[in-house]
């Protein structure tokens, strides 16, 4: 049986809506089913959505500029917020490239049930951002420590035994001799 390598570019006159069906049909386990809630949740919440398909393969929902990207991964399906670190979380539902200084993600695990409220609100705010024209603001950065010294090792010294002080002697004085 000859297996098939899909490069994921969009082949001329398929739209990425179909693409996206196919993804979420050919995935077939909870990664299609997590995809396919994930989508739906973006559409309601922004119903004129664009759905798109770039990057060898990945759906991405723009609105003004990209929303979010849905990724799919053996044990995660990822939401990439293009300006994620611009965005208020007050759920905490980035828990994925915190690193960044513009992108945010969130893993989505099997078993995982997606909290509805706190995704629409983080998708509206990704959309209030795109529509304000603002650039995505650098991440605020976490105050490192002051830099510790360095301190140059140097090659052990020998320890040199001293000798024991000698003694001086005075040495007596020539005797005379006696002539009388």
């Amino acid at each position: 049986m000859a297996t098939t390598k899909h490069s994921g570019a969009k082949p001329e006159g398929v739209s990425a809506s179909t693409l996206i069906n196919k993804r979420i049909a050919e995935l077939g386990d909870w990664r299609g089913e997590t995809l396919g809630q994930i989508r739906a949740l973006i559409k309601d919440t922004v119903p004129d959505v664009l759905e798109e398909w770039k990057w060898m393969g990945t759906p991405v929902w723009s609105h003004q500029g990209i929303i979010c990207t849905g990724e799919t991964y053996k044990k995660v399906v990822k939401m990439t917020f293009a300006k994620g670190a611009s965005l208020k979380d007050p759920s905490g539902l980035f828990n994925s490239s915190m690193a960044g200084n513009v992108r945010r993600a969130i893993d989505v695990q099997e078993g995982e049930k997606l909290n509805v409220r706190a995704l629409t609100a983080l998708i509206r705010e990704a959309v209030a951002l795109n529509a304000s024209g603002k650039k995505a603001a650098p991440a605020k950065s976490v105050k490192k420590a002051a830099p510790t010294k360095t301190v140059k090792k140097t090659a052990p010294t020998k320890t040199v035994k001293k000798a024991a002080p000698t003694k001086t002697v005075k040495k007596a004085a020539p005797a005379r001799s006696a002539k009388r």
